[in-house]
């Protein structure tokens, strides 16, 4: 079994990201990884593809778990063997835990907008940038309208319980950037790193986590980090 260890900032903020060669001049939709069944979506910026990592762990039948600030990926050997046939739940009608496609891939969009939301917020604290309204309303946006196509594709009761808790994440996301705008507007000093002992922050993190978990298994469980 392979493994692969990928290092993720302090605040987990693009934990879940992983860059993806362009191997062509046009438009690249879909990822295949060669003997394994299914697709990962693209998302392409500024000239780069990026996938999520939790729909790659789940194309390859793999797992995911996290150490501090390390998560590893595991591959399934058995999904190597491109004559090897696909997981008979792929195949099959979802069960009363596991997600539909179409839910599992918006819910991992949804995800990765709200972490490159959380991205631009600590880059800014972090290198003490302004923090402003007008700087952090594109991530904003693109995360609000990521998770009501999310909330549109669920059909399944995990796709929905799944739906609920990508909701609190977006809302413990926005609470969080309008408190240090709101700080930036009053003028407070805010300190490089005050994300590490925020606890908004670290709820936050940790709904991540869960959310990434959930993803990469298929299955609604909820730890209740995401309340």
């Amino acid at each position: 079994m392979r493994k692969r260890q990928y290092t993720i900032w302090g605040t987990v903020a693009t934990a879940m990201i992983v860059t993806v060669m362009a191997i062509s001049q046009g438009q690249i939709q879909t990822l295949v990884v060669s003997g394994y069944p299914g697709s990962v979506p693209v998302t392409q910026m500024n000239g780069r593809n990026y996938v999520g990592i939790e729909a790659l762990a789940h194309v390859v039948n793999g797992s995911l778990s996290f150490n501090g600030n390390q998560m590893t990926l595991k591959f399934s050997a058995a999904g190597v063997n491109p004559a090897a046939p696909p997981p008979a739940e792929a195949a099959g009608p979802a069960t009363s835990t596991g997600f539909s496609r179409k839910f599992l891939q918006a819910g991992i969009e949804a995800m990765s907008s709200v972490r490159e939301w959380h991205s631009a917020l600590a880059s800014a604290i972090q290198n003490q940038y302004p923090v402003t309204e007008n700087g952090l309303a594109q991530y904003q946006a693109q995360a609000m309208t990521n998770l009501r196509l999310a909330q549109a594709s669920a059909t399944t009761d995990a796709d929905q319980n799944a739906a609920q808790l990508l909701a609190n994440e977006y809302q413990k996301m926005k609470q969080l950037s309008d408190k240090y705008v709101a700080k930036r507007t009053n003028m407070t000093y805010i300190p490089s790193g005050a994300l590490e002992s925020d606890a908004l922050n670290q709820s936050i993190v940790a709904c991540g986590k869960s959310l990434g978990a959930m993803a990469a298994s298929g299955q609604f469980v909820d730890d209740g980090t995401c309340h």
